[in-house]
């Protein structure tokens, strides 16, 4: 929890675990993890799941949305605004824990870039 509530990004747990390991080197990768799975659960941690990507981790301290950038990956913190709750005939008999908004699109820095050029053949 503590290199969680250090980091101003949100890192992999490879990162997380890399870290840890430089304040204590007697961690264990296995443990980072299991750690990390445990405060999902209890909902004290948010795993951002990214297509083809590893997942992010970040704090739940307070809510917010996520933007995800499709040309490098970064995932950045939005100001948080209410989505209507799911239609109840939609979620049928499963039960709903949480639910989050995930924008996608490029960040400032990739937007300013040139789109690559198609290859010609």
């Amino acid at each position: 929890m503590a290199v969680l509530m250090e980091q101003t990004v949100h890192p992999t747990a490879i990162e997380i675990f890399e870290a840890v390991n430089r304040l204590d080197p007697r961690s264990s990768r296995s443990t980072t993890y299991n750690n990390l799975r445990d405060l999902v659960q209890v909902g004290l941690v948010r795993e951002v799941a990214l297509e083809g990507r590893a997942a992010r981790f970040d704090l739940k301290a307070q809510r917010h949305n996520h933007f995800i950038c499709d040309r490098c990956g970064v995932v950045e913190d939005m100001e948080w605004y209410d989505v209507p709750q799911p239609d109840p005939d939609a979620i049928g008999q499963r039960v709903l824990r949480d639910f989050e908004l995930i924008l996608r699109g490029l960040c400032v820095p990739c937007a300013q870039q040139p789109s690559p050029s198609p290859i010609s053949s």
